[in-house]
């Protein structure tokens, strides 16, 4: 799969897991997505796509690198719906 194509797809299950948070962005913690069975199957390195989406733009998180357990309550927000 491409990084474009995973960006979106992941867009999309944010959307599909996330709520409106204060500001009308679409918001849901790191450990949602990671523990998310249609997510799992879908991403082989979430974090990577989660990174890469960063990068462009799409979407924001604290810090730098997401791990599981540690880093559950962070909250990845959308920029670009």
């Amino acid at each position: 799969m491409n990084v474009e194509h995973e960006v979106t797809l992941l867009v999309q299950e944010i959307q599909r897991l996330g709520s409106k948070n204060a500001e009308g962005q679409t918001s849901v913690k790191f450990g949602v997505l990671f523990n998310d069975d249609q997510c799992a199957n879908i991403f082989e390195a979430l974090v990577g796509t989660l990174r890469a989406a960063k990068r462009k733009k799409v979407l924001t998180f604290q810090g730098e690198l997401l791990l599981q357990g540690v880093h559950d309550d962070v909250d990845v927000i959308l920029l670009q719906e």
